[in-house]
């Protein structure tokens, strides 16, 4: 991270997305027409059987992009062997939320930027951006390949990524093809609608609205209904405590039901090694405990550079006092130092981020440390035979 001054303010305030960034209309009008496709369904037959395929193809392909794309592709919390990870890839891919290394790559630089410059869909940017205006933006259009390596040595994964569009076609077929018009109006595109914003919550909400467990260098939250939601993701703080963990509510009253399915599917061998949090780590870094939530001051401070009607980068840039007001307009502040008050105010803010970020910067290497030990003890635990 660079010492200048006025590289942190850039890093850590508002505003801090490229203006090159533009929505690509032509690219969103499949997007658009997929939420007005279901009004359709007021012209049609439609049955209660609909009903039931848009409830099941929710809730089967949450679980491909809850399980699939995020604790598997994402963050590897457990293992599989090559088909079952080739079935993940197709599950997911239906989802229309584009291929399994697209999604995971930018995912994992999410986590690596959390609510500073760089991330890809953080609130700090507005509801509308960190809920779908990054997607459809013209700048995350391709896959990063240089954060989804691990993966790409698999031709079949690179191959369902490039066609990731075949699934959901193909699936939105058979819809028509079991139901009928009700089938493909509502079993499939009000299913993929409501999956679309049941899985967006999580980077638009789950760090905006909730409780925090943790310190942790972002806003991340813990909420119930977002979890209920969308399997079990909504319990956000704890992921980004512990991101590899394959469960993600930590108490038994955190319901997680993509962890429940996942354990499910050991049982058969299906998947294995799933990483749990452990039980020694759970009591650390616990706000409640008085630990410091790095995250939310760094939030905090960004909040009050705005009160100041002021943007945090202009402000630091302040060059200090020079001496007598250069307007000269005379009165009773004639001869102040009129620069003095936004010059304290500037360097007070300036402190404050630059601490704020080793104090992140810190945080986050212990992160790395904790993730470390949860791999020590899964080794460990594998290597006993527990």
């Amino acid at each position: 991270m660079d010492d200048d001054s006025s590289g942190v303010s850039e890093r850590a305030g508002h505003g801090t997305r490229p203006s090159g960034d533009r929505t690509d209309w032509l690219s969103a009008v499949p997007f658009l027409a997929s939420h007005l496709a279901p009004l359709a369904a007021l012209f049609v037959t439609v049955t209660w059987k609909d009903w039931v395929l848009c409830g099941v193809l929710y809730a089967v392909r949450l679980f491909f992009i809850t399980a699939g794309y995020h604790r598997y592709f994402s963050h590897r919390s457990f293992k599989t062997g090559r088909v079952p990870q080739f079935l993940l890839a197709v599950g997911g891919a239906s989802a229309v939320q584009k291929g399994p290394l697209w999604w995971a790559g930018h995912h994992r630089i999410h986590h690596r930027f959390t609510d500073i410059d760089g991330d890809v869909h953080s609130p700090r940017e507005g509801f509308w951006w960190s809920h779908v205006g990054w997607i459809l933006s013209t700048r995350y259009k391709a896959t990063d390949d240089s954060s989804i390596r691990d993966f790409l040595v698999y031709p079949e994964l690179r191959l369902v990524d490039r066609l990731w569009w075949v699934a959901p076609v193909a699936l939105a077929a058979a819809c028509l093809a079991w139901g009928g018009w009700g089938g493909l109006f509502i079993g499939f595109f009000l299913s993929t609608v409501l999956l679309w914003h049941g899985t967006f919550t999580v980077n638009s909400l789950a760090h905006v609205v909730g409780r925090r467990r943790y310190a942790t260098p972002d806003t991340s939250r813990n909420s119930l209904p977002i979890a209920l939601l969308t399997g079990g993701e909504g319990w956000h703080n704890n992921h980004h405590y512990l991101p590899s963990s394959a469960r993600q509510g930590f108490t038994w009253w955190e319901v997680d039901p993509t962890f429940y399915a996942l354990r499910g599917l050991a049982v058969v061998r299906v998947v294995r090694d799933l990483k749990r949090p452990p039980p020694h780590l759970l009591g650390r870094a616990r706000v409640r405990d008085g630990a410091f939530d790095i995250g939310m001051f760094r939030s905090y401070w960004e909040r009050a550079a705005q009160v100041t009607g002021h943007a945090l980068a202009d402000l630091t840039r302040l060059q200090p006092p020079t001496g007598r007001d250069p307007r000269g307009t005379g009165g009773a502040h004639d001869g102040e130092d009129m620069s003095e008050p936004s010059a304290m105010l500037a360097a007070l803010i300036r402190r404050a981020m630059e601490s704020a970020d080793q104090l992140a910067r810190a945080t986050r290497l212990t992160r790395e440390t904790i993730e470390g030990a949860v791999a020590r003890d899964d080794t460990l635990a594998e290597s006993t035979g527990s």
